[in-house]
């Protein structure tokens, strides 16, 4: 393993960020990271997947362990469905198309999300009706401090919304080695019921769509409203859709009539980020290289130079702006550093 240090993690995470690692390693096979977590047992370390849902704020005074391990293979298949482990490393955009490949259903509408696989459990990753656990069987991860390998069920990782285990109890302390997903081989179960999906499906004159269909559809909505990080710095969304009780949406209703909803239980309503920040005022905002993207504003860009330090002023300043006009705080999705 080869050490580098003073290193430019720019490259390294979506926002485009340019912020130093004082050591950084790539670690492509788990040799290679016992080998690590057990002469740096005392040493603080900073673990880096595809950089896609992080913004960074600083250097970073730690050693950066960048998990590189690479593979994909079928542990288990029946005439009806399969069982695929992935390993960390890979991205996930590549890995939904080797899906449809394969003609395996169940990730497509997660198509174009950014990011590498071994991070997607942490997040419990979703768009368009569909979230990470719906497929996920479960994942092995490496205890950093006693090197052991521990495969944790889907019950486990305790998933909710943007959210699991891996980002409260057990924070810092396992690193994502590989993740298995149960996949359907026919008769696919279709979502197509959230978002823009049917109208997209519509236009492009799809009746009977495939799981392919589908994947098509939502990379065409996500390239309408989402950037690309490789033109603008972004980490999707910012923030999360926050959910409010029944009342204070009532209330809010009787003022602003046209607000969007989605109803999760009787007393639980969920209201997109994007519409209010829309509202607040900041939808193409820009303020220096920091700014709210033209097409969807629940995401924050980095147009060239801006510091992680500016975003995150920004986004306060956003979440400061829709406390006072709707009473709602917005919460980050993405991870400050």
């Amino acid at each position: 393993m080869r050490v580098l240090r003073n290193y430019s993690l720019k490259k390294h995470n979506s926002f485009g960020i340019e912020v130093k690692a004082d050591k950084f390693l790539s670690i492509q096979n788990l040799k290679d990271l016992r080998t690590i977590l057990r002469k740096s047992y005392a040493a603080e370390l900073f673990i880096l997947g595809g950089g896609s849902n992080m913004l960074l704020t600083r250097d970073i005074h730690k050693t950066v362990l960048h998990i590189a391990l690479k593979g994909k293979e079928i542990v288990a298949e029946t005439d009806d469905e399969v069982t695929i482990e992935v390993q960390a490393g890979e991205n996930w955009h590549e890995l939904v198309l080797w899906t449809l490949e394969h003609n395996f259903g169940g990730l497509e509408n997660l198509s174009l999300i950014p990011g590498n696989v071994g991070t997607a459990p942490i997040q419990n990753i979703g768009a368009y009706g569909v979230e990470l656990k719906d497929t996920f069987v479960s994942c092995k991860a490496m205890n950093v401090q006693t090197l052991e390998e521990k495969e944790f069920s889907r019950e486990e990782c305790d998933f909710g919304y943007r959210n699991s285990i891996f980002k409260n109890q057990l924070k810092g302390q396992y690193i994502i080695t590989s993740v298995k997903f149960r996949l359907s081989k026919k008769d696919h179960e279709l979502h197509t019921e959230y978002g823009a999906i049917r109208s997209e499906l519509e236009k492009q004159a799809i009746e009977n769509p495939t799981i392919r269909d589908i994947s098509n559809a939502v990379i065409a909505i996500r390239q309408s409203k989402l950037p690309d990080p490789n033109e603008i710095g972004n980490s999707g969304s910012f923030f999360k859709n926050p959910v409010i009780g029944g009342d204070h949406f009532k209330k809010l209703e009787e003022q602003f009539p046209e607000i969007p909803s989605y109803r999760i239980s009787n007393e639980e309503i969920k209201v997109p980020a994007g519409w209010l920040i829309d509202q607040a005022g900041y939808k193409g905002y820009r303020r220096g290289d920091a700014g709210v993207h033209k097409n969807q504003a629940l995401v924050l860009v980095n147009y060239g130079a801006a510091t992680g330090e500016e975003i995150l002023s920004l986004s306060r300043e956003i979440q400061h702006s829709i406390k006072e006009k709707f009473q709602i705080d917005l919460e980050a999705e993405v991870n400050i550093i």
